[in-house]
């Protein structure tokens, strides 16, 4: 018995020891979640990125704890009694109390940053800035899941993240919304468009188990997906149809937009769509889908204005093509390191230009002709080109080929006439074209001339009888070529042989014709290029085709602009730019990316494509994370970190990290890279299909619903709202692909400066195509578009805002393409109700919701019939001018009746519950 009584003393000290120690023990503060953001909220505004006052800094470890200027470090790790900086921050001394001329640190966090120190101090890294680690699905035992019963709510692992979180807040899930309503959302968020009654009536019917996920993986494989889905990537790529700037000339770059749609259709895996996109021209082989795809970065804004300095507008171009990648694929806000480290994240100055580097070897120069160009050919000249690349294979390398094909598809590498100094009686007017008077001169500095023994130029003069010499290194230099300038009928490209010459030389044009009148130009000049000369062959076959390579090279094709990169004899140079201004140049940089994110991949090369794999590696931390956060944001209104531009330490706390975590991780191993996958898991899951009724208690201890415990509800974009109005009418176009349409649209609206281009309406089916396809001006982007938010896409978006306003009313009451659709819906009412109103109305509200409308509310609109009919039937004129037609032709029995049930359907168009995705 006294052995029994001395084991249970023991069991009893060790359980009271155990309790003592964990009671005792403090718990750890965590750096990231808890002491940076004291530090960026008190302190990093005088100490960190631009001013680092008395020397000190707490935006990187090694500054935070270095020497101040007092000579010592501000913190001592282990010992916060002795730490100057717990010291300033208990100060009763105004003067030197921390913050200074600032209300002091509350209790609480004056505690963790003494805990903080106390502890050593350790310095930890932002939980983004780290590689997503496997997460343990949250799978709380149950008896009933031995036998695979999943809890109620529960279709995949998603829901068990959610229902964690939602447990540890006391909130209880929604039930699964009804389900014409899970439909009509389903249509909206997979395709942009609702579903047709006979869709919702079959799936109410459809008793399968897996009715559901049937026509989810029939809307995936829909190519209106693409459209829908394309809408949302067109933001952050700055897709618009015209230049941007005070110009504003129209660009033809609508390929790019239907590659988009394509991409997302076939479902292309990310990895692949971010490198063909940043990247594709770099590729062994790229084809013409390839090089259309990196006009993502050719969406850049290009000043056409005369007396802009192209120079200055390139770098601006560049610099947006940095930031929008850093945005796009990591979340980051990286154009704040432009001109010093950035405030709140571990972002040196210095790496900004290393990024920089990647992106500032490509050969546009913010020219007139938005150069350089995928040239598209008829099947004709198609085989022509074929001809030339097979004698050319025939009798000279494959470089050669290469060569023609680039300069032929691309007319790369050219030197554009802006690159030309030194100019005598002569200038570059309107900064773009190089023009010199009779006897005057201009210099191409460092022209790369080994083995280049032709020379390729643009130009137009209204003048026969011109000459231009090409002399080495001095006006009076060798003389290297004797070039004809004959009249043209508009701009011309010529070829001329020069003498063979070696090395890298300055070259100067002299330009001579004594019959141009005094003061004019001889001619105007848009670019150059020196070129290798054809291989001999025979002399006819050589004449033929350098005759026929340079019919091609002036025709005018239809074209898209692209990213070309520098060959080596035209690489430039990265520098630093002293305080963000490209005028003080630093020292010299090579492409690197950001130490604090993960290493650029083995092998691969310095340049954009380099950078797109690092974009997509494995190791990266942040574009996985990135992707399914917005892809989230799409579906259910918000991210599960906010904002959805910003994924360092200035964003939200997450809530849902293991959750995001998870995703990322299945994203990148299990999905790979699948969006349309990530898509289907999301909208399978149970916390998709939640009713958005607002449970009263839920939403006084969740009213944003951060922790998902009711479906989402929210304005629809503005494309959807256009494309649901003309879908509900029977109106919308299934027409894809091709240049951007140009539907109704107010006069007065388009102002073009220079062009004297204008808004000119399409006809038939095209003013009825979906809103992706609108004609967008960055000046004057589409009316009712703008009132519902969306963007004029200057620069990368990638959170659009939802606001409610009065011009949104307008632009649906008023608007004459949502005045269409509601003729034509009233008309489908009142043929569908054969003279019953309340059936007609019925009828509309049914086509337009998906479901049966309660009495209350189709009493009140047959109210508004009966109203609007007295109305019309005493002022027929007013009643045709609605229905938009001529009072004389127009049937005076059906007339007032026609208006009033447009008007109806007007009233219908407009309903909340319309508007809204619920």
């Amino acid at each position: 018995m006294s052995r029994k009584l001395m084991v249970l003393a023991l069991l009893a000290l060790a359980v009271t020891c155990i309790a003592l120690f964990t009671l005792g023990k403090e718990e750890t503060v965590d750096f990231s979640a808890d002491v940076k953001p004291i530090l960026n909220k008190h302190c990093i505004t005088c100490h960190g990125g631009v001013k680092k006052n008395g020397g000190l800094s707490f935006l990187f470890e090694n500054e935070a704890f270095a020497r101040a200027e007092s000579g010592r470090p501000a913190i001592i790790p282990g010992d916060a009694e002795h730490s100057e900086f717990m010291k300033r921050l208990l100060s009763d001394d105004p003067e030197l109390r921390m913050p200074y001329n600032a209300p002091k640190l509350n209790d609480e966090e004056i505690n963790i940053l003494k805990r903080w120190i106390d502890q050593g101090a350790k310095w930890g890294e932002h939980w983004a800035y780290t590689l997503p680690k496997e997460v343990d699905v949250p799978k709380p035992f149950t008896f009933a899941g031995l036998f695979g019963i999943k809890p109620k709510g529960v279709n995949n692992n998603i829901d068990y993240f959610v229902q964690a979180k939602l447990k540890t807040k006391d909130l209880t899930r929604a039930d699964e919304a009804d389900r014409s309503t899970l439909l009509r959302r389903l249509y909206l968020d997979l395709i942009g468009i609702p579903p047709t009654l006979a869709e919702t009536h079959a799936f109410i019917e459809d008793e399968r188990d897996d009715a559901y996920s049937r026509r989810v993986d029939s809307l995936l494989a829909s190519s209106k997906y693409g459209e829908k889905w394309a809408s949302w990537w067109l933001d952050m790529a700055r897709y618009a149809d015209t230049k941007g700037y005070e110009k504003d000339g129209s660009r033809h770059i609508w390929p790019y937009r239907d590659w988009v749609i394509k991409a997302l259709n076939k479902d292309m895996p990310y990895d692949e769509f971010t490198i063909e996109q940043l990247a594709g021209d770099l590729l062994p082989q790229p084809t013409k889908d390839q090089l259309i795809a990196t006009a993502f970065h050719r969406n850049t804004m290009n000043n056409d204005e005369g007396g802009t300095d192209s120079e200055e507008f390139r770098m601006a171009a560049v610099l947006d093509r940095l930031n929008t990648s850093y945005q796009v694929w990591l979340s980051t806000t990286f154009e704040c390191v432009q001109c010093h480290s950035h405030t709140y994240d571990p972002f040196k100055f210095e790496e900004y230009y290393k990024s920089l580097a990647f992106f500032n070897n490509t050969r546009d120069e913010d020219t007139q002709g938005d150069h350089p160009k995928l040239r598209f050919y008829t099947a004709e000249d198609e085989k022509r080109i074929d001809s030339i690349k097979h004698w050319l294979a025939a009798n000279a390398d494959g470089n050669a080929v290469k060569s023609a094909d680039l300069f032929l598809y691309t007319l790369e590498p050219k030197i554009h006439a802006h690159y030309s100094d030194k100019i005598t009686d002569g200038a570059l007017y309107d900064t773009k074209w190089l023009g010199v008077r009779n006897g005057g001169s201009a210099r191409l500095k460092a022209i790369a001339l080994d083995g280049k023994k032709q020379l390729f130029m643009n130009f137009w003069t209204d003048v026969a009888g011109g000459k231009m010499e090409i002399h080495l290194d001095a006006a009076q230099g060798p003389l290297l070529a004797h070039v004809d300038l004959p009249k043209t009928a508009g701009r011309q490209v010529i070829q001329a042989p020069i003498l063979s010459t070696a090395g890298t030389h300055d070259l100067y044009l002299v330009f001579k014709n004594p019959a141009v009148a005094a003061g004019q130009p001889i001619c105007m000049i848009e670019w150059f290029a020196f070129r290798k000369d054809f291989p001999s062959g025979t002399a006819t076959e050589h004449q033929h085709f350098q005759r026929t390579f340079l019919q091609l090279v002036n025709l005018q094709p239809e074209s898209v602009p692209v990213m070309i990169e520098n060959p080596k004899d035209m690489q430039r140079k990265t520098n630093v730019f002293l305080r963000g201004n490209r005028l003080t140049l630093g020292e010299e940089v090579q492409p690197m990316v950001p130490e604090s994110l993960n290493d650029f991949p083995k092998g691969a090369p310095r340049n954009r494509m380099g950078f797109a794999q690092w974009i997509v590696s494995k190791e990266n931390p942040l574009t996985a994370r990135t992707l399914v956060n917005r892809v989230w944001a799409q579906l259910f209104g918000s991210g599960l970190v906010e904002p959805l531009g910003d994924m360092g330490t200035q964003s939200t706390a997450p809530i849902h990290r293991e959750l995001l975590d998870y995703l990322a991780l299945d994203l990148m191993n299990e999905k790979k890279w699948s969006m349309k996958k990530l898509v289907r898991e999301i909208v399978l899951s149970g916390t998709y299909r939640q009713a958005s009724t607002r449970n009263d208690e839920n939403v006084q201890k969740d009213p944003e619903n951060h922790y998902f415990a009711r479906g989402p509800r929210f304005r629809l974009s503005a494309e959807q709202i256009r494309d649901q109005a003309l879908a509900v009418s029977g109106l919308l176009s299934n027409k894809m692909y091709g240049p951007s349409v140009m539907p109704y649209q107010p006069d007065g609206v388009w102002m073009t400066v220079y062009s004297g281009e204008s808004w000119v309406k399409s006809e038939g089916e095209d003013q009825y195509r979906r809103a992706v396809y609108t004609f967008l001006k960055r000046t004057s982007p589409y009316p009712s578009f703008v009132s519902f938010d969306a963007s004029s896409r200057e620069v990368c978006l990638v959170d659009r805002i939802r606001t409610n306003t009065p011009l949104q009313a307008l632009a649906t009451l008023n608007d004459p393409v949502y005045l269409e659709a509601a003729k034509h819906l009233g008309d489908i009412m009142a043929l569908e109700g054969k003279g019953d109103t309340k059936k007609s109305i019925s009828a509309g509200y049914r086509r337009a919701m998906l479901k049966e409308a309660d009495p209350k509310k189709i009493a009140d609109l047959e109210q508004l019939y009966q109203k609007a009919v007295l109305e019309f039937r005493k002022t027929p004129a007013a009643a045709a001018k609605y229905v938009g037609e001529d009072l004389n032709k127009a049937d005076s029995k059906t007339l007032s009746s026609r208006a009033a049930y447009m008007l109806v359907a007007n009233a219908l168009l407009n309903l909340d519950e319309f508007l809204t995705k619920s």
